[in-house]
């Protein structure tokens, strides 16, 4: 079996997600590895304007605050698993902020979910899943739901 001593996990909160993470700690266990949860908040104010909607200037900060604490609870199962985890946040796109920090810290291994909370349904894979597997510069492992 690999030695996969650095693990990246996209996550976006949904059950497939959560199925990743599980799959992520088992295989970090194993291998005394270390797993870094991803999670994007992009946030686009250009889709916006053409509607006159003003962003409210502290917007970010309420999405970065909230996903956060979300953040904690799932890093919290990787802890509670004895592995050692970080966090690392992003406001681009998903697949973008996945395989740039797989790229900074030369990951090994990427686990995520097939697909995600956008509620688009994809031929075989969502589009997040899709794009990472173009793109990343690891293996990656697609885990469904249970």
């Amino acid at each position: 079996m690999p030695i996969f001593q650095k693990i990246v996990v996209p996550v976006d909160f949904s059950d497939h997600a959560a199925r990743a993470l599980e799959m992520a700690i088992e295989l970090a266990k194993a291998s005394k590895g270390k797993i870094t949860i991803v999670h994007s908040y992009p946030i686009n104010p250009i889709l916006l304007s053409p509607y006159g909607v003003a962003m409210p200037p502290d917007i970010e900060r309420s999405f970065r605050e909230a996903s956060d604490k979300q953040l904690a609870e799932w890093a919290g199962r990787a802890r509670k698993a004895g592995v050692d985890v970080e966090i690392w946040t992003s406001s681009d796109t998903p697949s973008e902020a996945v395989v740039h920090r797989a790229e900074q810290i030369h990951a090994d291994l990427i686990v995520m979910g097939t697909r995600g909370l956008t509620g688009l349904k994809h031929v075989v894979l969502g589009s997040v899943a899709e794009r990472t597997l173009r793109y990343a510069p690891c293996p990656v492992l697609t885990v469904k739901a249970r």
